[in-house]
């Protein structure tokens, strides 16, 4: 089993249980999984080898390792707070991608380590024009309209479906490499190397590839280069700790992510019993927008995200107080209650009667200042989804379905 697949059992525990059973460092048993890739195949190594065994595990060509992860930051001014003098570069949101390259062999590898080569040949023949003979790069591939913005997140993932024809997607929706880190050059790892040692390197080897990026001290640089990936269509901006090393599989403080973050004002249609710490409350809020055409609300999707204790509490009250019906563990209430959802962009989503869902949606808060009447619309969505995409939102005869 891979280790990115036993997150969800708990990677913590499985990492203390191996390292307690071989008389290990957690930390090393930690380290040498994420280089490994299999948390499996370290446990293996240590019962036949014992302790020393962990020292033979370090990045190499065509063993993927698990990806470095951001942190959210709620503006770049706090993130310089936490830096002094940071590397902003674009947020591009694609798909995540590691490519491996030894002469003129080159493998791709997604986020959940598996191997998409074939699926990316755009970034086969940019890895192969390289100038390295050995490299391991760390970066996104993303579908760009014939404006030069990016094409929404779930366009890109279409070059990624089971059995589909590469070649006429290719044509139709080629896709652009972008490498933000560089982990390997010419026989060395430079994981552990400062990064704005690997920036150097990467810049050196990938060119036009690497993703734009500028190394500011100061709020006013920072706000223009976050304003500027804005209005180039990306969802925001990544600062960088330039001292901090490439910490396979960790999400910690050295990689910050700032996105733009939009709202709506919208109406809770329905909620979700919670289960675990949640149990007794209604939590997972169904969310609906005004269709003043058809005089209703259509629903856009669910979050339980953003929400405290105090908040689920009152939730919980307010909307038992307007109950209309049940039907397993959906409680369904009279659409008097608006809330203001915070989100990353609109997708298309065949799941619900408007045709469009929320990306990323979570709660910023209750708004008894609005009624119903005053929340947002299905055409403020379909507004933003013209606007982000290029094409006409879904038809209105979907609704319907």
């Amino acid at each position: 089993m891979r280790f990115h697949e036993l997150v969800a059992v708990s990677e913590g525990v499985l990492v203390e249980a191996v390292a307690k059973a071989a008389g290990a460092a957690p930390d090393a048993v930690r380290q040498a999984a994420m280089m490994c890739g299999d948390l499996g195949d370290v446990a293996s190594a240590l019962v036949r080898e014992g302790v020393n065994t962990l020292s033979m595990y370090s990045i190499e060509l065509f063993r993927p390792v698990e990806p470095m992860l951001a942190s959210p930051c709620e503006s770049v001014s706090e993130a310089l707070q936490s830096f002094g003098e940071a590397a902003f570069e674009l947020k591009v949101d694609g798909a995540r991608v590691q490519a491996h390259k030894a002469g003129s062999e080159v493998r791709v590898f997604s986020r959940a380590l598996r191997d998409v080569t074939p699926a990316v040949p755009e970034v086969v023949e940019a890895l192969r024009a390289f100038p390295a003979r050995e490299v391991i790069l760390d970066g996104e591939v993303i579908a760009m309209q014939p404006n030069g913005t990016p094409y929404p997140f779930q366009e890109t993932m279409r070059r990624f479906g089971r059995r589909l024809d590469v070649d006429k997607l290719r044509s139709e929706l080629p896709l652009t490499p972008y490498f933000f880190d560089c982990l390997y050059s010419e026989g060395r790892s430079l994981v552990a190397s400062a990064q704005r040692d690997r920036f150097s390197t990467l810049a050196a080897l990938a060119g036009s590839f690497t993703v734009p990026h500028r190394v500011v001290s100061d709020d006013a640089s920072a706000a223009a280069f976050f304003t500027s990936a804005i209005a180039a269509g990306h969802e925001g901006v990544m600062a960088k700790s330039l001292v901090a090393p490439y910490a396979a599989g960790s999400r910690g403080s050295a990689w910050l992510k700032i996105k733009q973050v939009r709202t709506l004002d919208l109406v809770v249609l329905a909620a979700e019993w919670g289960s675990g710490r949640r149990r007794g409350w209604l939590s997972n809020l169904h969310l609906g927008a005004r269709d003043p055409v058809r005089n209703r609300f259509v629903m856009l999707g669910k979050t339980f995200k953003g929400m405290t204790d105090e908040l689920l509490e009152w939730q919980t009250a307010a909307l038992l107080e307007r109950e209309v019906g049940r039907e397993g563990h959906i409680v369904f209430v009279r659409p008097e209650l608006v809330v203001e959802i915070a989100f990353n962009d609109v997708q298309e989503s065949p799941q619900y009667p408007g045709g469009l869902a929320l990306r990323f949606a979570r709660v910023k808060g209750y708004r008894p200042d609005k009624t119903a009447a005053q929340a947002d619309t299905l055409q403020s969505l379909q507004d933003i989804y013209r606007a982000t995409t290029g094409r006409e939102a879904p038809s209105r005869r979907d609704i319907d379905a």
